[in-house]
């Protein structure tokens, strides 16, 4: 079994990835994160056309000659899917974190052009099937993750994979400080995933009141719902959270679950569930919905990138 950390798989000096955020991600962000010896990627998603999306990776290469990558949806509810593909290709990102769906037309593209390709996964059963058709790592998606998460705790997850598979295992959720990263490390991770605690930064693009909330609620206000899109979300327990619900009422549990429309009513939700995190992100409203994971208990201010990789890096 490889003992690779991703500070081998990608000639970095610490083996921390800032996690592609939707909506935050950005090049500011990237920037910071190289300048400090980790990486970082952008959801091709946060770019409403190609041209922006090919302007943010010039930025970024104008600053830094570091890895850095982008994470692409690689689904059939991605329409823009094909054409971010081929611009991430066209200009050589180091890496692609694939996410949603099959990762196989990417792997198969990327493997000649030397771009690394990591799987998000969230169990043994789909980390093997993307080690079989070429993956060079997986992201091991836990239930400390922030917005999408999976369904088990980091060290068991990580565990579970160590003995199934062959290839790196990069741990995503909980993580907001050095000590994390050494226990992952410890656990057999080979590098980590770190989200969340990045929201609350100067760099950030959402809200001020999105920021304000990350650094006023703590571990205990965030909770899982399958009320936004169908699949579990984290989210801070605000009072418009508790007051839809974080489960579907028996209307929607029927219309999600019915042979005849099950497959168009998850769409719709997915859709309008997405809608609703990006009005919040960016307005603030009464009805505000701001994902965050368990590891906002540790952000206490809002500060720079810098300063808040100083924490991950420095016991």
């Amino acid at each position: 079994m490889t003992e690779k950390t991703l500070s081998h798989i990608l000639n970095i000096k610490h083996p921390i990835l800032m996690a592609p955020m939707f909506l935050v991600s950005n090049a500011d962000m990237i920037i910071s994160a190289l300048e400090m010896g980790c990486t970082g990627a952008i959801p091709a998603h946060n770019y409403r056309t190609d041209r922006e999306l090919r302007q943010a990776i010039h930025e970024v290469r104008k600053k830094s000659n570091k890895p850095f990558g982008f994470n692409l949806i690689v689904n059939k509810s991605n329409p823009k899917y094909r054409k971010q593909l081929i611009s991430l290709l066209d200009l050589k990102v180091d890496f692609i974190i694939t996410s949603l769906g099959s990762p196989h037309e990417v792997i198969e593209r990327c493997k000649p052009l030397g771009i690394k390709v990591f799987c998000d996964v969230v169990d043994v059963k789909y980390a093997k099937k993307v080690e079989n058709i070429g993956a060079d790592a997986v992201i091991a998606v836990n239930s400390d993750a922030g917005g999408h998460c999976g369904g088990f705790k980091a060290k068991e997850l990580i565990q579970q994979l160590k003995k199934e598979i062959n290839i790196p295992i990069i741990s995503a959720g909980g993580v907001s400080n050095a000590h994390d990263v050494k226990s992952m490390l410890e656990f057999g991770a080979a590098g980590v995933s770190v989200g969340t605690i990045f929201i609350a930064s100067h760099e950030s693009p959402v809200s001020s009141e999105y920021k304000q909330a990350l650094v006023d609620f703590g571990t205990g206000d965030i909770v899982k719902t399958t009320k936004l899109t169908g699949s579990p979300l984290t989210v801070i327990n605000t009072p418009y959270v508790q007051k839809i619900g974080t489960k579907a009422n028996l209307l929607e549990w029927l219309i999600n679950n019915s042979p005849q429309t099950k497959k168009y009513a998850k769409m719709l939700l997915a859709w309008k569930g997405m809608q609703k995190v990006q009005q919040s992100a960016f307005k603030a409203g009464y009805d505000n919905v701001w994902c965050a994971g368990p590891a906002i208990g540790a952000i206490s201010e809002i500060r720079s990138v810098k300063e808040i990789i100083q924490d991950l890096i420095e016991a």
